[in-house]
């Protein structure tokens, strides 16, 4: 069958829908791509800072459901962390490749954070990375740096930050090895609800398009991420909450480790793997107000 697979320009973004696109048509499906250009994209580009209340929830899938919604797409292929916290009604999460490396990296010391120089100068457009790191190193300047990961290494490569802290399985997707680069420990940086996890999302009454991506589908990475997204939905907010949270699977039982930058607190737990969102839902309780 044919499956249209809509998907951002973004080299990041196109490396992932190949993927999956590749392996429906292992499975002996058409899948052609359908490049959009999201809202996220044209505010990356232009170098705009974020505004005192600018809505930035979805800003990175907006385009791509809408897709899904009026039947140009059968499926789309997100990063599962720029997912908003609600996906809109007819919508649902297909299937969950396995998961690559959840960790941040820091690039440009190869010696991780304790490295770097006195006020050097992190790039990173995160709250929750630039509140770890400055946890670590009070001393460091955050600077914004958006745009693609190319754009982004461009700018420490001209001496713009001294410091780039990004996704690994964003660098690994991409092919992308630097000798400068060191991974962050959990206990600095915990990464980002969903993070190295790809989310296919699709219409929810579809069972040809779900039949199809069945069998890309990961349970633990499933699991992991419903826990996670659950941890999110439970502080009240989506990808833009300063908050990190990871968790781990063997198979019958969920470990988790969470992070709330609004109280500084921090929570390792365990759970069945077959509730999840019982298991995100309480570490967010966990870290939530003293």
């Amino acid at each position: 069958m044919r499956v249209t697979v809509a998907t951002r320009r973004s080299a990041l973004a196109l490396a992932q829908s190949r993927a999956v696109a590749g392996a429906l048509a292992a499975a002996g499906h058409d899948a052609p791509l359908l490049e959009m250009t999201t809202t996220g994209d044209r505010w990356s580009l232009a170098g705009a800072e974020q505004q005192p209340g600018m809505d930035v929830k979805g800003m990175f899938v907006k385009e791509l459901e809408e897709a899904l919604l009026d039947g140009r797409a059968d499926i789309a292929v997100h990063s599962a962390k720029d997912l908003p916290g609600q996906l809109p009604a007819g919508l649902a999460v297909l299937a969950t490749p396995p998961r690559e490396d959840a960790r941040d990296v820091l690039v440009g010391s190869p010696g991780g954070l304790d490295a770097l120089p006195d006020g050097a100068r992190v790039g990173t457009t995160s709250p929750r990375r630039a509140a770890q790191v400055q946890a670590v190193r009070p001393d460091v300047q955050v600077v914004e740096v958006r745009g693609n990961v190319d754009t982004r290494l461009a700018k420490l490569d001209s001496g713009e930050v001294d410091a780039l802290v990004l996704a690994a399985a964003g660098l690994s997707r991409l092919g992308i090895q630097r000798a400068d680069a060191a991974l962050l420990p959990l206990d600095q940086c915990l990464p980002a609800a969903g993070q190295g996890i790809v989310a296919i999302e699709g219409r929810d009454d579809d069972p040809a398009v779900r039949d199809a991506c069945v069998l890309l589908d990961d349970p633990a990475a499933r699991a992991c991420l419903a826990a996670e997204r659950a941890f999110l939905a439970k502080l009240g907010g989506g990808c833009t909450v300063p908050a990190g949270a990871l968790c781990q699977s063997d198979g019958s039982t969920l470990r988790m480790r969470a992070w709330w930058a609004a109280t500084g607190r921090w929570a390792d737990l365990e759970g069945p793997a077959a509730d999840p969102a019982a298991l995100g839902a309480r570490a967010a309780d966990m870290v939530g107000a003293a």
